[in-house]
């Protein structure tokens, strides 16, 4: 069997690239919402909900950021949703017992992390597609949580843990800060690390990647096990945000993370897309759902608008791929 070298198949990854411009144009399209809804609605610049803008699209972002790494490699991680869920109860009765948020925190990292790794083990040791695995894993994870719960809610948790969610620093909410972080740490280890460059290679092609001598098992664990750790993230600054936690609490989060990947520009085929595409992806879907509520329009309707942006995004997904093949 012919070797084919890793460079044939990892070329270098400029910012200057067909990624950084379809970016651009996602950039430019945020920009042209922002002054739509800047018009339709007095409110729309005020300080008090561009904040909440930021606040929200980042607790988007974190969940979306670790899917955008399955997404790169053709994956899907469908059980996001129900990770945080149980992520989150599991870390606030950690706090309540012990008092202690930081043993919380870590419990509800590790949580995530342990069930992305599970799914990872399906994907490759027991070769299940990941649509199936991640979908099964889903409502195993949603009984769990639903049995652990037993219909009660968990509230009142420390005023600085608290913080994480709902503070404020130098102005800014402490998510900002958050986001900003791990959308460095995320873009460059997408675009300049090997691993990044191996898990590129993975999406674009399997075979190729494998023949020239990439661990594809374990890449791929790697991107199951930090989706499931971003969602660990996301359930401690729910919680911490909604100072609440209940077993529904993830239930209408799975679908907004794909939506913002979509958005982004990552290719549900592999390979195409970057995580700067799915931070402008969450943040052009938070503002057409404030923009909708700016405008008293339904919260009825937004389930849909997003259904109707998440196949847009598919369709134009595969238009370009077809014009490129």
């Amino acid at each position: 069997m012919t070797d084919i070298s890793k460079e044939a198949i990892m070329p270098p990854r400029s910012f200057l690239s067909q990624d950084a411009i379809q970016v651009f144009y996602r950039l430019l399209a945020a920009l042209l919402i922002c002054a739509v809804l800047a018009v339709l609605s007095d409110s729309f610049l005020s300080l008090g909900n561009i904040l909440n803008v930021l606040r929200q699209a980042s607790l988007t972002f974190f969940i979306a950021s670790g899917l955008t790494l399955v997404v790169l490699t053709a994956g899907l991680d469908l059980s996001v949703g129900a990770n945080v869920a149980l992520s989150a109860c599991i870390a606030g009765t950690v706090i309540h017992k012990t008092g202690s948020p930081a043993l919380g925190i870590l419990t509800g990292l590790a949580c995530g992390g342990i069930v992305g790794l599970l799914n990872g083990i399906m994907v490759t040791a027991l070769r299940i597609p990941s649509f199936i695995a991640t979908y099964g894993m889903l409502w195993v994870l949603n009984g769990l949580t639903y049995w652990y719960m037993a219909g009660e809610t968990l509230h009142g948790f420390p005023a600085g843990f608290r913080q994480i969610g709902s503070g404020y620093l130098f102005g800014l909410p402490i998510p900002v800060y958050l986001l900003l972080v791990f959308l460095g740490i995320g873009t460059f280890f997408a675009q300049r690390t090997i691993w990044g460059q191996e898990i590129y290679a993975i999406g674009a092609n399997p075979v190729a990647a494998r023949l020239s001598g990439i661990p594809v098992a374990r890449r791929l664990l790697l991107v199951y096990a930090v989706s499931g750790l971003m969602a660990g993230l996301a359930s401690i600054i729910f919680l911490s945000r909604l100072n609440s936690a209940e077993a529904d609490i993830g239930e209408s989060l799975t679908l907004p993370a794909i939506a913002a990947v979509l958005i982004g520009g990552t290719s549900l085929f592999g390979g195409v897309g970057t995580v700067f595409g799915t931070f402008i992806g969450a943040l052009i879907l938070t503002l057409v759902l404030n923009g909708m509520n700016l405008l008293s329009v339904s919260a009825n309707w937004q389930p849909l608008v997003t259904g109707i942006i998440v196949i847009l995004a598919v369709w134009l997904d595969m238009k370009t791929r077809r014009r490129t093949q």
